[in-house]
């Protein structure tokens, strides 16, 4: 009996180790099993991680190149636009230096056209001397008459030099008489005054006034040349040389051409 319960006891012993030692097994396969997915998954997202730096980098490495592009496009077309405004400050420079030249150019031959016609004259006022100016009056004309008077007065106050008050006489008269016989004589003295005030401009206007309405007047001469004269104040040099060319051609007998020769001469000595 007691050998029975031994050997029971041993089978029942054995039974329980072999129960154990398959639980054991058991649970060891399931934690491997339970180690080796945390590893395929650890793996797989180390996986997905170098991916993501990957395309990362290659991103950082895309805008990299276009901003460093664009940084040296920019740095181009600043230097484009130096070397353009360099170049620009250039002929800009030039451009007031020949300026300057010409200016400079005028006034020394304005300088020096001046300075020849005093050298030719002996006194500045000859530059526009004006001829005696005496009404001669026509058998029609009382010389006792106001007309007659207002012009006697004009041509004295400008042989006193009192140009002012010649110019405002002279007005008078070919304002209130513009179809006198003395119409022409009025005019030439009008503007013989305003080239005295220095009036050119107006002198210019007044004495082709005279040769548009009485061409036939011997003061045509005169007049000529007192145009020529403004025109020299003026420095309307080739238009002066043109003017004392039609009095010397048109007029080669009067008493103002050698005058009108020796400033065409004076005038074409200058280059």
């Amino acid at each position: 009996m007691m050998k029975k319960l031994i050997l029971a006891g041993l089978i029942l012993t054995a039974q329980l180790f072999s129960i154990s030692s398959h639980a054991a097994l058991f649970d060891d396969t399931e934690a491997r099993k339970k180690i080796l997915e945390l590893e395929k998954s650890m793996q797989s997202q180390s996986q997905t991680s170098q991916a993501a730096q990957a395309d990362l980098n290659r991103r950082l490495g895309a805008l990299e190149a276009i901003v460093k592009n664009g940084l040296a496009d920019t740095q181009a077309q600043i230097d484009a636009l130096k070397q353009e405004n360099a170049r620009l400050k250039g002929e800009l420079e030039l451009a007031n230096h020949s300026v300057e030249a010409t200016q400079q150019r005028q006034k020394d031959l304005y300088t020096d056209i001046d300075a020849r016609l005093r050298q030719l004259e002996a006194a500045p006022v000859a530059v526009a001397a004006q001829p005696v100016l005496e009404a001669a009056a026509p058998a029609t004309v009382d010389k006792n008459s106001q007309e007659y008077q207002l012009l006697e007065l004009a041509n004295g106050l400008s042989k006193e030099s009192k140009h002012k008050d010649a110019f405002n006489a002279y007005d008078k008269f070919v304002k209130d008489y513009p179809n006198s016989a003395f119409a022409a004589d009025a005019i030439y003295g009008l503007g013989y005054s305003q080239f005295a005030l220095k009036n050119y401009k107006s002198a210019i206007a007044t004495q082709q006034k005279l040769l548009d309405t009485h061409a036939e007047s011997p003061l045509v001469p005169d007049a000529m040349l007192n145009m020529a004269n403004s025109q020299i104040q003026l420095g309307l040099v080739p238009g002066a040389k043109k003017t004392l060319r039609d009095l010397i051609a048109r007029f080669p007998n009067s008493d103002v051409t050698p005058t009108g020769k020796k400033r065409l001469k004076a005038l074409e000595a200058i280059r």
